[in-house]
């Protein structure tokens, strides 16, 4: 039947995301009754496909590519910033972490304000905002500064993102949702692992002294053509209009917020304080998250449309995907942090050459993510077993290589296993995002990705965080290399999680398969 939701294992239907109410109702309605919904079903399968579909995606892919940029381009610029601002080793932390965190925070309410107020106008504040963040980083004058701004330009992330995996269910159906999907997940793998080599090109190029800067400078030119092609280029969004604040669910946002802050903190800044004490905050944010999960629920029943809908974690491949991504990303964005430590402060590389050293991984990530993307329809959850035993078995090759080739050259070495894992992290990323989203209907694709990626930012806070503790508190015990052996060991565990996580998905979809026939 038109206008209804897919149906969940078991034949039950999914209620009407908007949580709104028919005429007489008292209580939400199911999509097949819902006017916003059949609006929205309609435009996205009645409808030709918009034939500018590729030329917008290219825009959404670009802004993808700036926002997730920034959370490893800064990490061989550090030694720079450190110098030319005379930063503590704490706001050097929070320059890398804060960022995450701060875009992990909005990319919920962020995509619930796109599903309700129109995706592309909200694509578009965001990317403005994150433009003129990022010359404020350019510029900054202190370490206070500079951290200042890196949370503005992570909030402005936080708008983005969520936009474009939205605009990709929304433009695009079928075979070609996963193509798009396929290449949505190149630009996530190739961002983040390219990052420091860019930053390293761009610090050798412009100099020791002001190169970091040039790090942030180089999103200008880049954004404003974005915003130029956004206007022109992305569709309007069927059945936005306008939107309350109590539509955006603010007690449910300070909720989760605080939740997510009070659960970093203690791993942010766990070098910083001392003492045991940090960690009650651990039991203050399971209060807050309870909080927010029984909060959500009441809303689920009441007049405010939640922030999260809860009823998208009915969908088992829905929220093992969210949190395996969590635990991947927990491992995946930390190698980075500490390789380029690693290289640079341990084997004294200059951070074009170290980040060089990590191209074998970026470049492996963006060739399979592709391939997964087209294979991803064929073999499932199962591509991505496969992806993330790829990686547990290249960062242990990574941590061998290290020993086996110890001093200047052991760069060299590093370079075949971590292209092994590279190649296994594009299997991850690509093919987790299409199949996560798959049954989600697109009325709610925005929260639903917001919700995705939020898992992917919280996962690689709290990663860079414990593992960079981990890392720095062996340094002065046991050197570097052995400091490396210890954060590459805690990163295997984060990638062992998220593969026992995946192989449960394996096998709860295989035990329903049977179930059917």
């Amino acid at each position: 039947m038109p206008g209804r939701f897919p149906p969940r294992p078991g034949g039950a239907v999914l209620r009407c995301p908007a949580r709104c109410r028919g005429p007489g109702e008292a209580r939400p309605h199911d999509g097949g009754s819902c006017p916003r919904w059949r609006e929205e079903a309609g435009s996205v399968s009645s409808q030709p496909p918009d034939p500018r579909r590729w030329k917008a995606l290219a825009v959404c892919l670009v802004a993808a590519f700036m926002t997730l940029l920034d959370v490893s381009i800064v990490n061989v610029a550090l030694p720079s910033i450190r110098e030319g601002l005379d930063a503590p080793e704490s706001d050097l932390q929070w320059v890398v972490s804060g960022y995450a965190l701060v875009y992990g925070l909005f990319l919920i309410p962020s995509g619930r304000l796109g599903d309700a107020r129109g995706r592309r106008p909200v694509f578009m504040v965001g990317l403005t905002l994150f433009v003129l963040a990022s010359a404020a980083c350019g510029a900054a004058q202190s370490s206070a500064w500079l951290v200042t701004a890196r949370l503005i330009q992570g909030a402005a992330g936080g708008l983005v993102a969520p936009q474009v995996s939205a605009l990709i269910q929304q433009m695009f159906s079928g075979r070609e949702r996963g193509r798009a999907f396929g290449m949505f997940g190149t630009v996530v793998g190739i961002s983040t692992a390219v990052g420091p080599l860019l930053g390293g090109l761009i610090i050798q190029a412009a100099g020791a002294d002001d190169g970091w800067r040039w790090v942030f400078y180089v999103n200008l030119p880049l954004g404003a053509v974005c915003l130029l092609l956004a206007r022109r280029l992305l569709p309007d969004t069927p059945a936005a209009g306008h939107v309350r604040i109590r539509d955006l669910d603010p007690v449910g946002v300070l909720l989760l917020g605080s939740g997510v802050v009070a659960l970093l903190l203690p791993f942010v800044q766990s070098r910083e304080w001392h003492g045991n004490t940090k960690w009650l905050l651990v039991v203050l944010a399971a209060a807050l998250l309870t909080a927010f999960v029984r909060w959500e629920a009441r809303n689920r029943t009441g007049g405010t449309r939640p922030v999260l809908d809860l009823e998208l974690f009915r969908i088992h491949s829905y929220w093992l995907g969210c949190l395996m991504i969590l635990f991947y990303f927990g491992g995946f964005t930390s190698i980075f942090f500490i390789t380029t430590l690693f290289l640079q402060s341990g084997l004294h590389y200059s951070a074009l050459l170290a980040g060089l050293t990590i191209t074998p991984f970026a470049l492996g990530s963006g060739v399979s993510a592709g391939i997964g993307g087209r294979l991803v329809g064929r073999f499932g959850r199962r591509l991505i077993v496969v992806g993330l035993t790829m990686v547990v078995a290249g960062l242990a090759l990574t941590v061998l290589a290290v020993h086996l080739v110890p001093g200047h050259h052991a760069g060299w070495a590093m370079a075949g296993p971590l292209l092994l894992a590279g190649l296994g992290s594009g299997l991850v990323i690509s093919p987790n995002q299409t199949l996560t989203l798959a049954e989600v209907p697109v009325a709610g694709a925005g929260s639903a990705g917001g919700t995705l990626q939020t898992g992917q930012r919280v996962g690689s806070s709290i990663g860079i965080a414990a593992i960079g503790s981990v890392f720095f508190a062996a340094v002065p015990r046991d050197g570097w290399a052995s400091a490396y052996d210890h954060g590459l060991a805690v990163s295997v565990a984060f990638a062992l999680a998220a593969l026992i996580v995946a192989l449960a998905d394996v096998l709860v979809a295989r035990r329903k398969r049977k179930a059917h026939t």
